[in-house]
């Protein structure tokens, strides 16, 4: 009988091409994959709560994979984080019921996008460098309306491998972030699942409200057409963070 391990990890996603394994380059879930199966001896496939995009990065992401034979969590994560590249990090590998999956357990996914309004050199590689002035209170008022929505066809990627675009989202926020220097606002959105592309097309348009260039009814109507040539810009996958994943104690 196989035993399911869960694997709790973080990485830093600016040279990988996502989470996936893709034919075109390093990606997070391939160079675990390699460590694992070295480190064990057998090859080891895991399973990821959900995919991030190129560059995007994950405070948090969980993954599975199944043995046939018993191990030390605790020493294999302290094998894996001295083997792993330093921008990625294993905090705990544990067994679980083998009825827990990865993704298809989670019940909420939050994910994280960030920005500043002007020039920092310090938060460029994790943050969206913003010109120009936004009325966060507008945008703050769009994005209520997300937790009215269902269908999310307008902000998935065109021509996403999806079954559905339904997705329920429980919480949709900009929240200021205290600090010295520029400005820096951080959007907050949970769901019960993403679409690929979606966070950084809803902080797009959402950026299109708070610079006045639509207003929230456009931004409703952007919802209802359910067509992503309607949404706004996607914005660049460097200031994304999945951050959290929880699953029913």
């Amino acid at each position: 009988m196989k035993l399911r391990y869960f694997i709790y990890l973080s990485y830093d996603g600016t040279r990988y091409h996502g989470w996936q394994i893709q034919p075109n380059g390093d990606s997070v879930q391939d160079v675990l994959q390699r460590c694992l199966s070295t480190l064990l001896r057998q090859p080891v496939e895991i399973t990821g709560a959900g995919r991030t995009d190129a560059g995007v990065h994950a405070r948090l992401m969980v993954a599975h994979f199944d043995l046939e034979c018993s191990i030390d969590g605790e020493r294999l994560t302290y094998k894996v984080n001295r083997m792993l590249p330093r921008d990625i990090a294993v905090s705990r590998i544990e067994a679980v019921d083998n009825e827990l999956h990865a993704r298809f357990s989670a019940v909420s996914r939050t994910y994280h996008y960030y920005l500043h309004l002007g020039r920092d050199p310090f938060l460029r590689h994790y943050s969206l460098e913003t010109p120009y002035k936004l009325d966060f209170r507008k945008m703050n008022e769009a994005a209520q309306l997300l937790l009215d929505v269902k269908d999310f066809g307008a902000f998935c990627k065109v021509g996403a491998d999806v079954k559905t675009t339904l997705c329920n989202v429980t919480k949709a926020e900009w929240i200021r972030v205290e600090g010295d220097g520029v400005e820096r606002w951080c959007f907050v959105i949970t769901a019960n699942r993403f679409l690929r592309n979606m966070v950084r097309a809803v902080v797009g348009t959402l950026i299109d409200v708070g610079r006045e260039r639509i207003t929230k009814e456009e931004f409703r109507d952007i919802i209802a057409s359910g067509s992503r040539c309607n949404a706004g810009e996607s914005m660049p996958g460097h200031a994304l963070f999945l951050w959290d994943i929880k699953y029913n104690s």
